[in-house]
């Protein structure tokens, strides 16, 4: 039994065909979307696996604004449960997977800027 797909929207390197084929084993078809409420900015990952694979130590994180005018293009997956295990350890600590609001309507995992616990 199969379980159903899982949407997951990204709006950097894991829409990059090596990173794709490197963490998942295939290359992913998605569909363009954009998730609202957020912005995006630069940040420096330093990771070397991360680095060596992306191809560069800056990459795009999403920071939530809340404000629906708030909207970062990117691309719409449907995946596997065991390529959303390989994708949260693609993802450094600087990131956190939240479900957020995508432009069509639907709702999708993402990665964005991992909140202090304070703990």
């Amino acid at each position: 039994m199969t379980s159903a797909p899982i949407p997951l929207f990204s709006y950097g390197t894991l829409q990059l065909e090596n990173v794709q084929l490197s963490q998942f084993g295939a290359r992913l078809d998605g569909e363009p979307d954009a998730v609202i409420g957020y912005r995006r900015t630069e940040i420096e990952i330093t990771d070397p696996g991360t680095v060596a694979l992306s191809g560069t130590n800056i990459h795009f994180i999403l920071i939530e604004t809340g404000d629906p005018l708030d909207q970062v293009e990117g691309t719409l997956f449907h995946i596997s449960a065991e390529q959303l295990d390989a994708a949260d350890e693609y993802e450094v600590g600087d990131y956190q997977r939240v479900e957020v609001k995508l432009r069509s309507g639907r709702s999708a995992w993402a990665y964005v800027k991992a909140q202090e616990t304070g703990i």
